[in-house]
């Protein structure tokens, strides 16, 4: 064989191996670990998606409406929210409010709470238009299931996953209703796309009448959905007035009562399968804290067992769930780091 022959044998081969190479490190990035299924949950490896900001109006008092666009934004429907890097590095979540159709786009409002935790009063000072602002890819925890009849609810910011949901009713041609409560109309955004369907909504301003009035959910018809985002208090009237056995969707803005613990927190293992390692959780630690010590990038937002930022694959072991968030089948396989711990001595995640 030729030295000409002989190189571009060699070439070849090395090619070759390049490519096999680099498809084995996409099937595992921890490669040369073996590769796992991807986690059924677990948000670690969705990735941020960059994206600017193209408007920032203030359509209430002391509420924030940003319209982010990017090639890279993936499709949504009803109901979805997306995780937000703040400036600041902490991460947030907002329902998407806009139109699904608009691709490329995602909108969401931020209500401003100067008791909060910072991420509201930050993204007001900081978030201007021209901005970059990173997303992970939509999160629906609040499906809009098909339905010839609903019973829309929304207090305060909550109308914002609701109201793509009235668009879709709107145009699937189901019979639908709106109830809309907050503190004042100054207060309360989309007040004016929401005279548009005229008796369908009633607006009620706690300055000017008090609490809304939701006895029309007692006379809804059977098969009516009902479906219900707003601060805790209205959750459990809504369900309280509904008619027994009526569907009743809920999307919460703020924590419940974290599930009572089972028993006194003890100090247990967590095997950290696809690194490697073996870390200690304290007694008197979060699973979520000694996670971050070996995986300082885990994300997590809410810390109380509420957002699902931090959800997890469990691989192995028991799990005391304190949550108020998973369903009984994602708790079957998966857990939230901040607030939930091990029954057993040992536990192995996907991470």
């Amino acid at each position: 064989m030729s030295r000409a022959l002989k190189l571009a044998a060699v070439a070849g081969a090395a090619l070759l191996t390049r490519r096999a190479l680099k498809g084995r490190i996409a099937r595992s990035p921890l490669w040369p670990l073996p590769a796992l299924e991807a986690p059924v949950s677990g948000h670690s490896p969705r990735r941020w998606l960059p994206a600017l900001i193209v408007s920032r109006t203030e359509p209430a008092q002391g509420v924030l409406l940003l319209t982010l666009a990017s090639p890279e934004l993936p499709p949504w429907a009803p109901g979805a929210h997306v995780d937000v890097q703040l400036p600041s590095g902490l991460v947030r979540q907002y329902s998407l409010c806009g139109d699904p159709a608009d691709a490329g786009r995602h909108t969401i409002a931020i209500r401003l709470i100067e008791d909060g935790r910072g991420g509201s009063r930050e993204a007001h000072a900081q978030l201007v238009e021209g901005a970059e602002l990173p997303v992970r890819p939509p999160r629906n925890r609040f499906e809009l299931v098909p339905s010839r009849s609903y019973a829309f609810v929304a207090g305060g910011i909550g109308i914002t996953p609701i109201l793509p949901m009235l668009r879709a009713a709107e145009a699937a041609g189901a019979d639908w209703t709106l109830l809309y409560g907050g503190r004042s109309r100054s207060s309360m955004p989309f007040l004016a796309e929401l005279e548009a369907y005229g008796s369908r909504v009633t607006v009620t301003a706690q300055d000017e009448a008090g609490l809304p009035d939701l006895t029309p959910l007692t006379a809804a018809a059977p098969g009516t959905l009902i479906y219900c985002c707003g601060p805790d208090p209205l959750m459990k009237a809504v369900e309280a007035a509904a008619p027994p056995g009526a569907p009743v969707h809920l999307e919460r803005f703020a924590a419940t009562p974290a599930a009572p613990a089972t028993g006194t927190s003890h100090p247990f293992t967590v095997e950290l399968h696809r690194s490697g390692r073996t870390i200690e959780v304290a007694a008197d630690e979060s699973t979520l804290a000694a996670v971050r010590r070996e995986l300082p990038d885990t994300p997590y937002s809410c810390e109380q067992g509420f957002c699902g930022t931090c959800q997890h694959r469990v691989l192995a072991g028991g799990v005391e769930h304190r949550d108020t968030l998973l369903t009984d089948q994602e708790r079957e396989d998966s857990m939230l780091l901040c607030v939930s711990r091990a029954r057993t001595d040992h536990l192995v995640l996907d991470l």
